[in-house]
């Protein structure tokens, strides 16, 4: 044992070190696996039966190695979202092992969601369980990478041939306080370098001289958080691609400061001012998540919180002018307009703004709109109840050839915003008619789920997406240890037959 003395402001303190005990012998490790893919399981809770809990790593595995519970019989309940573990005699869900060192048992857990998840994106300790059980994970930082212990809302966009990712407010290990303006990393596109998605993404992080993800849009340290959506990539007069987004200045959810649109300077590797607009603008800008359309020989870029509503031509000039941006309404002074034979008369207009899901669900509680009139809020197709979208990304899918959306339900059940749904449509404005739900979560939210088409396999019959796992909004007071507020991917076979009641 050796002393060290060290000073706490006027205080002398001891810091006490022991010497290394042996190395211990290999865990114990438990296998959760999908019964019907074989595949480990991400966010496996177990739990033993004095209240100890464990969680399986992005490979599904947990290492155990419990002082006092080796070689003896230990039972351990299980649960995870969307799953289905064995059941005893009695009705308790779970398995009992007798864990002894380098031995391994596999539990195989019934799949109920349709999608299927496969890995955690941020965060400590992606495969820290197969890093104690001495396997290869396949990333390069699977323990800690760029000081990151949370991150919240992911935007990404296809920048100079790479993966460009964003973050919003972004937790630390050294202080409860972390950054808070926004954190971007970049990633090789798989087949370039780049893993398969379903092993995680080898971000390579901007950082601080602390080694800490660093602020990408400082702001010059003004009052208030930032956040940036709408994150797309255009081109200016000379070809150059431009990295861009609406930047806005808050004081939580509720106050603005100020708001516009950033620009990505590629030599300070920060975002900087490129246009602020006025306060009471609402939505002529970069919103939600970008996706890339070409209406006959126009490029645009499309916006969109759930369904895609905003659009714009898709250049430098035309995303910094609030005059270029059109918006998918049928709005004429806050009621909806129709065509001489009675129909929605949907356009894209610059008089109204867009029609999304809170102003439709107002029209339609007050009769303005029948059920079959709505455009994003979708006809659950197995009980016939509406669903109210919040948050999600539209993408093309050369599989379905057609439009696909992922969305996240608010005010669903279990949770309230954690309910996952999917829809078809031949239009990427929809309407989109009828939903699936993919995900679901135990009182526990999965939100802004955003869709990665540069992931799709199989020529997009495999498509991927991602969400903010968090407690917040859930009620739940307990945390999931290393998974909360953080990014979780999730893979779909659109050839699942439980997805046909989506087509349109």
């Amino acid at each position: 044992m050796k002393l060290f003395p060290f000073a706490i402001g006027s205080t002398l303190a001891l810091c006490v070190f022991f010497p290394r005990a042996a190395a211990a012998e290999k865990p114990f490790e438990i296998d959760v696996v999908d019964s019907a893919t074989g595949r480990g399981v991400p966010l496996v809770e177990l739990e033993t039966m004095d209240n100890r809990l464990y969680v399986t790593d992005s490979a599904g595995r947990v290492a155990f190695s419990e002082a006092g519970q080796m070689g003896v019989p230990v039972w351990f309940s299980m649960r995870s979202h969307g799953y289905e573990f064995p059941l005893d005699g009695f009705g308790m869900t779970g398995m009992r092992f007798t864990p002894r060192a380098g031995e391994k048992a596999v539990v195989k857990a019934k799949r109920l969601n349709i999608a299927e998840r496969v890995v955690r994106l941020t965060g400590q300790g992606i495969y820290r369980d197969t890093v104690l059980l001495g396997e290869k994970p396949p990333l390069a930082e699977p323990l800690t990478n760029g000081g990151v212990v949370g991150q919240d809302s992911v935007q990404t966009a296809i920048y100079k041939g790479r993966i460009f990712w964003l973050w919003g407010d972004t937790m630390r290990m050294a202080y409860p306080l972390g950054n808070f303006r926004t954190a971007c990393a970049w990633s090789e596109l798989p087949g370039r370098g780049g893993l398969p998605p379903s092993q995680g993404a080898d971000f390579h992080y901007h950082v601080g001289k602390d080694g800490f993800a660093k602020q990408m849009c400082p702001l010059n340290g003004k009052e208030g958080v930032v956040w940036l959506f709408g994150l797309c990539v255009v081109r200016d007069e000379s070809g150059a691609e431009k990295l861009v987004a609406h930047y806005a200045r808050r004081g939580g959810l509720e106050k603005v400061f100020e708001h516009g649109i950033a620009v990505f300077n590629d030599e300070k590797e920060i975002f900087e001012r490129a246009a602020t607009l006025p306060l009471d603008e609402k939505w002529r800008f970069p919103r939600g998540r970008a996706t890339p359309v070409r209406d006959g020989d126009t490029d645009y870029i499309y916006f969109g919180d759930a369904g895609l509503c905003v659009r714009v031509r898709a250049t430098f000039t035309d995303v910094l002018d609030p005059a270029s941006y059109d918006a998918w309404t049928c709005a004429r002074k806050l009621v909806p307009r129709r065509k001489p034979d009675g129909a929605l008369d949907f356009a894209w207009r610059k008089d109204a703004g867009p029609i999304e899901s809170e102003q439709e669900a107002k029209w339609l509680k007050a009769g303005a709109i029948k059920p079959e009139e709505c455009r994003v809020s979708p006809e659950d197709a197995a009980t016939k109840q509406r669903v109210t979208l919040h948050e999600g990304s539209v993408r093309w899918n050369e599989f379905r050839q057609r439009w696909v959306l992922i969305a996240v339900q608010q005010s669903g059940k279990p949770s309230f915003l954690g309910e996952v749904w999917y829809a078809e449509a031949v239009a990427p404005t929809g309407p989109w008619r009828r939903a699936v739900k993919i995900v679901t979560h135990d009182k526990y939210s999965f939100y802004n789920p955003s869709q990665h088409a540069f992931f799709d396999e199989d020529g997009g019959r495999t498509i991927y997406f991602e969400g903010t796992y968090s407690h917040t909004f859930s009620g739940r007071t307990q945390r999931t240890p290393l998974y909360d507020y953080n990014q979780i991917l999730y893979r779909l076979d659109l050839a699942d037959p439980r997805l046909k009641d989506a087509q349109d």
